[in-house]
């Protein structure tokens, strides 16, 4: 058994936009926007790998050799967090598919339970799973278990924060899956919540904090 690459985003803006995040002073407008542009450079680090092809195109001074994406994309958001991670691939790769999953997390025993699955043709498509919160790892290897047994054969795991207790779930269930988050923190409380984190990345995002 092998364990692939944990990726961490080293560069000064990820770090500006990810201290903006844990910032509880953060109103949900501007999570919201922080949020967004963290995701594309998650998503641009996760895609690096993805294969091209070489095309022949002609520019307005001659016909020149280029190359183009040599696969398509699918993106899978854990509900319901890991929508706010959606609109910025679709920026990037518009024609990218689409499927969701919907996992609900315990608040007494941290297991989550599936609600919903939609998931569509993974048939040669490389696969992000998104969700912002890698806490416990459980919620995400639910999903990427679905997504392979749906088809997908290249599956990236794209988080905004990760503990290592999660990091350490995933590489054991799933080691051929790449995982790129923009943080990773110290540990876990008790009551399976990231420290220092940011909060529950749903509520803030949505306004549901009570």
């Amino acid at each position: 058994m092998f364990v692939v690459s944990l990726t961490v985003l080293d560069h000064p803006l990820a770090k500006h936009l990810i201290t903006g995040l844990r910032d509880a002073e953060t109103e949900p407008f501007a999570f919201r926007r922080l949020a967004r542009s963290l995701t594309t450079m998650l998503v641009l680090e996760a895609t690096r790998d993805v294969p091209l092809r070489p095309v022949t195109v002609r520019t307005p001074i001659q016909e020149t050799s280029a190359e183009v994406l040599g696969c398509p994309l699918a993106v899978v958001p854990i509900l319901r967090a890991g929508l706010g991670m959606l609109e910025p691939v679709f920026d990037l790769f518009p024609e990218v598919a689409v499927g969701y999953i919907g996992l609900e997390r315990s608040a007494e025993t941290a297991v989550a339970r599936s609600y919903y699955s939609k998931l569509p043709d993974f048939g040669g498509k490389y696969v992000l799973v998104v969700d912002p919160m890698l806490a416990t790892g459980g919620s995400a290897s639910q999903a990427i278990a679905s997504v392979k047994q749906s088809g997908a054969t290249q599956v990236t795991m794209v988080s905004v924060i990760a503990s290592p207790e999660g990091v350490a779930k995933l590489q054991a269930d799933h080691p051929d899956v790449p995982i790129v988050v923009g943080a990773l923190d110290r540990g876990l409380n008790e009551k399976k919540y990231i420290v220092p984190g940011l909060g529950d990345f749903g509520d803030r995002l949505y306004a549901t904090e009570h």
